[in-house]
């Protein structure tokens, strides 16, 4: 996927070796990755709200912290994060090595 495939602000789901990740393209232009799908109830996490640190689920609320993948509310839900970056405009996103 290109990174200008993906509007300033919003996320887009990419499939990588059969993983579900929403990428999303942050107002300063840097990219952050997450599992796609909310763990409460399958919510597509690239179409809920996101600023530079969370990413809110739309259908429940839930908000996930884009670096760490941990619900910010303190829920017992978490997703997975994934290291992510732009070479040379394209979204480069390696699922086999999850962020900390």
């Amino acid at each position: 996927m290109r990174v200008d495939e993906i509007p300033v602000g919003e996320g887009r789901t990419m499939v990588v070796d059969g993983v579900q990740v929403a990428v999303f393209r942050l107002r300063d232009g840097s990219l952050r990755a997450v599992d796609a799908v909310c763990p409460h109830r399958g919510g597509p996490l690239a179409d809920g709200l996101a600023d530079d640190c969370v990413i809110v689920c739309p259908l429940h609320g839930h908000a996930f912290d884009l670096s760490s993948g941990s619900e910010v509310s303190g829920a017992d839900l978490s997703v997975r994060s994934y290291p992510v970056e732009d070479v040379d405009g394209t979204v480069r996103l390696i699922v086999s090595s999850p962020r900390e």
